[in-house]
């Protein structure tokens, strides 16, 4: 390549908050920008905030967002003559990488032969062995047969590692404890890396149990400068999916970060590497690192050390490209203060942290912070894509300043329409564990119980401690066990305050008590609603003057509204005056008390239905939007209860719904390749003498690419 390769405008092959990033950066340096776009993001903010954009296809991604000629095709027809891939999709795909290049544009990235040689696992392993790297030690052969890959786990020994080479994010990756488990896990481990990724190939490595994830931020230009920008800490993981991120990491002193930048800095030269890129490594106990992956992309949580450094990492990604040299050296390289990183996703921690889709009825997100998103009240969340719908990071002169910071900003934000994990972020980061920098890749499945409670947080001495067996979260269903009375207290007077923008009918029903009229004479509302699932009655009295008295389960409550101003309000609960927000449509309300969000459902006038047992009917409801990519069974088949009937596929996992009981599929209604609405009946089982044993598990999940 010639030294400079100078380009004007960038076309964007992302979505959402990543595309947002990538503009902002180009429109202060004076690029103009190009949004691609599919079906289900037309009236995205990415869309409206771009210079031009160009429809790619429809919502599924491999119909527009990996669509390579779809998005070659649409630089070319908007006259961009670069390619920002941003950080998820396509950033390491080095096919298109190389298609850009034959097209003539910039690629904002890596060369195709650097992505190719990180790429594969176990090529990107031999190529860091050869440099000196430290390395776990594991099998990376190209021999795959069953017998070559159990005797290698023998000779690595138990517990091990078995993982994708292809792929990441925890897909096709299996901790196996002993030599019985193995040929299983083998064979479900790369039946899923199959399926992600097009690839059964795995690699084997020793288990280090209970490690830190710690990655090194690299930067290379054409001129042969490599840099390092310091650590980020990204051990929070749930389903080896990141949480929280953290720059500089707790467990790293100065000493170290100088001995792990300069083995990531000798990773890059050893590949020839360009622009911005990332070493992750795991870190024992005894401060022992040993090389796992490298990403050849900007990470999601480059804003942590952005903040630390006071450097925009787009910026030095388009300098770069442009063949400019680096603008500073490593000595130039200053770090301040400490940052965190939490990812919001639209996702249920009470129901196993099951993604969600829908409108986003209200969406307010705090000023103090850093936020990274691409949502408006009222907007949808499609459920075709990555669960994660906003960063929020904040910098402080210390890690327990930002720690405190982040956590207030997260009680602060208003999500309301779908549920999120921001009241369980905001325990993680007050968890005393993580605030003593212990936590490590078990922090949440040791602590998971107490990080879904809404209860009091364990002081340090009664912290439970992790269990090397424990590598994944525990299994929740439901986080509010009966519904607490408090919240159902609330819950029945915003029942009653918001009846008018119910709908005329229900406002009618509802409306108060003239003002004036003599207390004895205002009678007691009884209210039936769902509280997150959870049947309740109530019984609400006007007391007059905004007091309230509400009966739970045998219990009178006072609360005095006290004001309220949109979507937020103001009430009086014993004797302590609190903020919460709260929107209705229709039977449907949610609020947000502040420590917790809930959906209610209004049942008050809906005519008395019978608890049938739900699922024991034989009826199987889609878990959520989603999906159909397969449908195991046929009308006619006898089932066994558990037996896999019908797989959804939304927001990149796949949920296998089982046969609720033994019997025979009386009917089906859904085919694949279709989409089904959550809650909508997909399959009918009727009951037949038993021809199975054991219970229907819960929806099986799985990540899918």
């Amino acid at each position: 390549m010639t030294d400079k390769t100078p380009f004007t405008k960038i076309l964007i092959a992302n979505r959402g908050e990543i595309a947002l990033r990538v503009m902002r950066t180009a429109r202060a340096l004076g690029y103009r920008s190009v949004a691609v776009y599919s079906s289900a993001d037309r009236h995205a903010r990415h869309v409206r905030d771009a210079d031009q954009a160009v429809c790619i296809g429809e919502a599924l991604p491999a119909q527009s967002y990996l669509n390579i000629p779809a998005i070659i095709d649409a630089a070319r027809r908007s006259g961009a003559d670069a390619v920002h891939p941003g950080y998820g999709f396509l950033a390491e795909n080095a096919d298109f990488a190389q298609a850009c290049r034959d097209a003539g544009l910039v690629f904002i990235g890596p060369s195709p032969a650097a992505i190719v040689a990180m790429g594969n696992k176990a090529g990107a392993k031999r190529l860091m062995l050869a440099a000196g790297v430290p390395c776990i030690p594991g099998y990376q052969g190209d021999d795959q047969r069953d017998d070559t890959l159990a005797a290698a786990a023998r000779e690595i020994g138990f517990p091990l590692m078995i993982k994708a080479t292809a792929g990441g994010g925890g897909r096709g990756m299996r901790l196996v404890q002993g030599e019985a488990q193995f040929a299983a896990e083998l064979r479900s481990a790369r039946s899923e890396a199959h399926s992600a990724f097009g690839s059964p190939e795995v690699i084997l490595e020793r288990a280090i149990l209970e490690p830190r994830h710690i990655e090194m931020q690299i930067f290379a230009d054409r001129h042969g400068n490599v840099i390092h920008l310091g650590e980020r800490d990204c051990s929070v993981q749930r389903r080896h999916q990141k949480v929280i991120e953290e720059a500089p990491s707790p467990a790293v002193d100065a000493a170290l970060r100088q001995r792990m930048g300069d083995t990531a800095v000798a990773a890059a030269r050893a590949i020839g590497y360009e622009g911005a890129g990332t070493l992750e490594f795991l870190l024992d106990a005894e401060g022992r690192y040993y090389f796992m992956e490298m990403n050849t992309r900007l990470q999601v949580e480059h804003p942590v050390t952005e903040l630390i450094t006071g450097l925009d990492l787009v910026e030095l990604q388009l300098r770069v490209a442009a063949g400019e040299v680096l603008p500073l050296t490593q000595a130039a390289v200053r770090f301040s203060g400490h940052a965190v990183e939490v990812r919001l996703c639209a996702e249920a921690p009470s129901q196993g942290f099951m993604p969600q889709s829908g409108t986003m009825h209200v969406w307010q997100m705090p000023a103090e912070v850093r936020v990274e998103h691409a949502l408006a009240s009222g907007e949808a969340i499609p459920p075709f894509y990555d669960s994660m719908i906003a960063k929020l990071i904040a910098h402080g002169e210390n890690r327990e300043a930002a720690c405190r910071k982040l956590a207030r900003a997260l009680d602060d934000a208003v999500a309301l329409g779908v549920p999120t994990n921001q009241h369980y972020l905001a325990r993680c980061l007050r968890h005393p564990v993580f605030l003593a920098g212990h936590a490590t890749t078990a922090f949440i499945a040791a602590h998971g119980e107490a990080l879904l409670q809404a209860g009091p947080l364990p002081a340090v001495s009664e912290a439970p401690t992790s269990h090397p067996s424990q590598t994944s979260p525990i299994s929740h269903t439901s986080q509010r066990a009966g519904a607490p009375t408090g919240a159902q207290a609330l819950a029945t007077l915003l029942l009653h305050v918001t009846a008018g923008e119910a709908g005329p009918a229900m406002a009618a029903s509802l409306s108060a008590v003239p003002a004036g009229c003599d207390i004895t004479h205002r009678l007691p509302i009884d209210y039936r609603f769902t509280l997150d699932g959870a049947a309740c009655a109530t019984r609400l009295l006007d007391l007059g003057a905004g007091r309230f008295a509400v009966t739970v389960a045998g219990e009178e409550q006072v609360l005095s509204l006290a004001g309220r101003s949109g979507h937020a309000l103001r009430y009086l609960h014993d004797g302590l005056l609190q903020r919460a927000a709260c929107v209705r449509d229709g039977a449907s309300l949610w609020f947000d008390d502040g420590a917790a969000a809930y959906h209610v459902e209004d049942s008050t006038h809906a005519a008395a239905t019978r608890n049938d047992g739900g699922d024991a009917d034989g009826r199987i409801r889609a878990a959520m939007n989603g999906r159909v990519v397969a449908v195991h069974v046929a009308v006619g088949d006898t089932v066994a209860a558990g037996q896999p009937v019908l797989t959804l596929e939304a927001m990149k996992m796949e949920y296998v719904h089982p046969a609720p009981l033994a019997g025979r599929v009386g009917a089906l209604h859904a085919e694949v390749g279709g989409q089904v609405a959550a809650y909508r009946v997909v399959a009918e089982i009727a009951p037949e003498p038993a021809v199975g044993q054991g219970e229907a598990p819960a929806v099986a999940r799985q990540e899918v690419a």
